[in-house]
């Protein structure tokens, strides 16, 4: 059984304000953050999953230097040590990831750590490791890859909003605009897409309309200072 994160715990959590968009895209390379960051994206993900060497560090080294220019956070997707070796500051690790990666090491680089899960033991796992954000899914079906796990659903996700406390909470998978009013109004800080923009077949324009609904239906919590404040269609 999940316990609840205690009163104590939630005190020394950070603020949910101060880490997430409540808009969250994954793309697999540079070249959609020419198109993207222009328009206002604030918080994405690089998963990149099949290149490696020169190639790869080049991609992220040119990502890190575009999102610093307009202001969005960049997570790295996996792999860790070459995002600990460039400088990023978030990574985000799937649960097969946790298996070679040393999460002291990125705790102690004062890196962000965000945590894929999908049911309670690894939910109770992710939580041993102090995450930055919990991500739950796929809250629906998806086609982007096969998953071993049924769609979770709503009242998982807003079970897992129980579970969790303060901890921002990501809702993934089968994500579209029609679908995200559920997600928001059962707990989720974030809803991380795919394809609903990248297959879409004007990407821009719904990347916009993503940006917009966010703002409108994210609770005030989800709503992040930005970095320099600071100081049918599936994934």
């Amino acid at each position: 059984m999940i316990n609840a994160v205690s009163d104590d715990a939630r005190r020394q959590q950070k603020p949910r304000a101060s880490l997430l968009h409540p808009f969250y895209l994954i793309v697999d390379n540079s070249q959609w953050l020419e198109r993207f960051l222009p328009l206002g994206l604030k918080l994405v993900q690089l998963r990149i999953k099949d290149v490696d060497g020169e190639a790869l560090r080049t991609e992220i080294s040119k990502a890190k230097t575009l999102c610093a220019a307009y202001d969005c956070q960049l997570i790295i997707n996996d792999h860790w040590q070459l995002a600990l070796d460039l400088g990023c500051d978030f990574i985000h690790l799937g649960q097969e990831d946790l298996i070679t990666a040393d999460v002291a090491q990125i705790h102690q680089a004062g890196v962000k750590l965000g945590i894929s899960t999908h049911d309670g033991k690894e939910l109770a796992y992710a939580l041993s490791l102090n995450p930055d954000y919990i991500a739950l899914g796929p809250v629906y079906a998806t086609q982007l890859k096969r998953m071993p796990w049924a769609p979770q659903g709503l009242e998982k996700l807003a079970r897992w909003r129980q579970l969790i406390g303060d901890i921002p909470l990501v809702a993934i998978g089968g994500m579209n605009v029609e679908r995200a009013p559920g997600a928001y109004s059962a707990g989720a800080d974030t809803i991380a897409v795919v394809t609903d923009v990248l297959w879409h077949q004007q990407p821009e324009q719904r990347l916009q309309e993503w940006l917009q609904l966010s703002a409108l239906l994210a609770t005030p919590l989800a709503h992040p200072l930005t970095t320099k404040e600071q100081g049918n269609n599936d994934e």
